[in-house]
């Protein structure tokens, strides 16, 4: 049996649920459980509270210095500390590891379609060319992963990537 009548096989049986996310490649079939778009969305969330907690932070500390130059030095240390925390978040741990700080509180990964590693070319286009196409969509490049059958969003799309269940 030829790894597509395989794949063809387990996607039938699975269709009715649409929890399984079947991918063929040459070296053959390759199921996953795709994550919840709820998941998804606190996940996002976990992340998102993470940079705007250090933004927050270096502003309530700038509120506290009584000169403009001392506040404007916090802040901008704030932003740049946001940026990094940001990146290290969005590329370079899922780069290595698959997930995100949200992505692991939720218990999901992100990975290629084959279920291979994401690697960092891959997590620097799903995380930024990605999800601006997805932002500029007016947010429909994220609720895209609600209606898609193998729950992906715009910006799993263009990086080739898929959000499952770990």
């Amino acid at each position: 049996m030829s790894s597509i009548e395989q794949a063809e096989r387990i996607e039938a049986r699975e269709s009715a649920r649409a929890t399984r996310v079947v991918a063929v490649d040459d070296a053959g079939v390759y199921a996953h459980e795709r994550a919840p778009f709820a998941l998804r969305c606190g996940a996002l969330l976990i992340d998102y509270l993470l940079v705007t907690v250090v933004v927050a932070f270096s502003t309530l500390l700038a509120r506290l210095f009584g000169s403009r130059t001392a506040a404007d030095m916090t802040i901008t240390v704030g932003l740049v500390a946001a940026a990094v925390i940001a990146a290290l978040d969005l590329v370079v741990l899922p780069a290595f590891t698959g997930r995100t700080v949200g992505k692991w509180a939720t218990g999901l990964r992100v990975e290629r379609r084959d279920g291979e590693r994401v690697g960092f070319g891959r997590a620097l286009l799903r995380h930024t060319v990605g999800y601006l196409l997805s932002l500029l969509t007016l947010g429909l490049g994220f609720l895209l992963a609600a209606f898609s059958r193998e729950g992906r969003a715009l910006h799993d799309m263009v990086a080739g990537t898929v959000v499952v269940r770990e």
